[in-house]
């Protein structure tokens, strides 16, 4: 799922997951349950681009896909869930790519280098995602949320420490772990402060922007 993706409220006319007679005189079935779940998800970061949308109400996401809120609840147990159901979205793609990094390259400041280009390119490609990614989506929802957040650029955070401290000790470093954890810090700030910049530019700074300059000045 990206939040690039042809309208997913198309084909859903109702609440329920019967066929749908249209006026043609064909019929045509429902989503299945799996892919209602799925098409609620893409609505949702869809209607994330648009301006001011860092508050979404239920009716205003039941209202985009032609169902009731009572049909979102059939899916969702809270709007809460929703959210979260993006970010296991963000979780698992950013972090399938970074282990894929992580089995082709030793660690260093490549490793390090491919890990926050992922990052920073699959924000630039889901700009709903990455209201949800630096919190701007999350401030009137439930506060795991937010947590959860900070939780995933720890553990980027943590893959930058492993990457780098590899490189500080090939520099001959005689405080690897100590260079790493700081160079891992100032890098993700970096990687933050440009997603950041991303959303509340209205997508029109892109957070890849000059990225290998950049990384070459911080990733000696």
């Amino acid at each position: 799922m990206t939040s690039h993706t042809e309208n997913p409220s198309e084909g859903i006319a109702g609440d329920s997951d019967a066929s749908v007679v249209h006026a043609g005189g064909g019929t045509r079935k429902r989503p299945k349950p799996g892919e209602r779940r799925v098409q609620i998800l893409q609505t949702l970061a869809s209607m994330l681009e648009q301006p001011g949308a860092e508050r979404i109400t239920t009716a205003a996401l039941a209202g985009k896909l032609d169902v009731s809120e009572a049909a979102l609840y059939r899916h969702f147990a809270s709007k809460a869930q929703m959210f979260e159901g993006l970010i296991e979205f963000i979780e698992q793609s950013v972090f399938t790519l970074a282990n894929q990094i992580n089995e082709r390259e030793a660690p260093g400041t490549v490793q390090a280098q491919k890990i926050l280009t992922v990052l920073l390119q699959f924000g630039e490609k889901n700009p709903g995602m990455t209201r949800v990614m630096v919190g701007d989506a999350l401030v009137f929802e439930n506060d795991r949320l937010l947590a959860r957040m900070n939780q995933f650029f720890d553990r980027i955070e943590s893959q930058l420490r492993q990457s780098l401290r590899g490189a500080a000790e090939a520099n001959g470093s005689t405080t690897p772990t100590v260079d790493a954890n700081a160079q891992a810090s100032v890098l993700t700030a970096f990687a933050v402060g440009r997603l950041q910049r991303y959303a509340r530019s209205g997508f029109k700074r892109t957070p890849t922007e000059h990225l290998d300059a950049a990384l070459r000045l911080m990733v000696a």
